[in-house]
């Protein structure tokens, strides 16, 4: 209480609010810079795609490189399939973009299943998948799952390049001895499948006589990466017997990592070979 001038004059404490700012919320300035960011993100891999369906189809490689797999392969460190995956990616992208599509995807894996279906319908089944993911870009694996629903009605092809499936069936010829193995989809026909495996290429498969493995982007490639290694031993012709029944052992892996023991040991061979790095 204060006496001011002869009279006492109460006074009250008045309450103070105080506004905590939360360092996590982002500026308005802060949420555009983002917005733009992911805009680059978004349009990387059709970017990449567009570049290389360039160079391929007007052979800008040909001073330098015999062959496009060659020169993607030296240049880029990737695989002749990986660029089509880039460049298949990119006109699904594009499609999407054109049919005004708001949501789009961010990588080429996201999309790949998409590539057996009409423009059309690959613009529904991305829809769909939007829808599913509430809103947001959708996991590869509802766009696949969106894209099976309209394969199943036009009976088309279920597998998509890069898928890596399960061999459930030796009923055709050239699967004979190869029931059990891992395979992977490496071409795309209306009814078929063209399969990499551990011990060779076989063309025109059924679908009857796979079975997804259902693996993601990141397995996809450690199976590609696991082929690649044993098809570089078994092109060696010195390969002893031991050997090989070790990369048969391999090639019917059901997962897609190795163990540290079967890493060792496949790289024990690499070394013995002359491949190792």
């Amino acid at each position: 209480m204060l006496v001011a001038a002869g009279h006492a004059v109460e006074v009250k404490a008045v309450p103070v609010e105080i506004v905590e700012s939360n360092p996590d919320e982002l500026t308005p300035t802060e949420k555009k810079k983002r917005k733009q960011l992911e805009k680059t993100v978004e349009k990387a891999f059709y970017l990449a795609g567009e570049a290389l369906k360039e160079l391929r189809d007007l052979r800008l490689y040909r001073d330098t490189h015999r062959s496009f797999e060659d020169y993607c392969r030296e240049r880029f460190g990737h695989s002749r399939q990986k660029s089509n995956y880039l460049i298949a990616g990119a006109e699904i992208y594009q499609n999407l973009t054109t049919n005004r599509c708001q949501i789009l995807p961010s990588t080429e894996y996201q999309v790949r299943s998409l590539a057996p279906l009409d423009p059309e319908l690959q613009c529904q089944a991305w829809e769909i998948a939007v829808s599913k993911a509430e809103g947001k870009s959708p996991p590869a694996r509802l766009v696949r799952e969106a894209a099976r629903h309209f394969q199943r009605q036009k009976e088309f092809n279920p597998h998509y390049v890069g898928e890596v499936c399960l061999v459930i069936s030796a009923d055709e010829p050239q699967l004979r001895g190869r029931k059990g193995c891992w395979a992977i989809v490496t071409e795309v026909h209306e009814f078929s499948c063209d399969l990499q495996l551990w011990n060779g290429v076989v063309e025109l498969i059924k679908p009857e006589y796979l079975k997804t493995f259902e693996y993601d982007e990141v397995h996809c490639a450690q199976m590609q990466e696991l082929c690649d290694r044993i098809k570089k031993l078994r092109e060696k012709d010195e390969l002893e017997e031991s050997a090989y029944a070790f990369l048969g052992f391999l090639g019917k892996l059901k997962r897609p990592e190795l163990t540290p023991l079967e890493e060792k040991l496949l790289t024990v061979l690499e070394t013995e070979y002359g491949i190792a790095d």
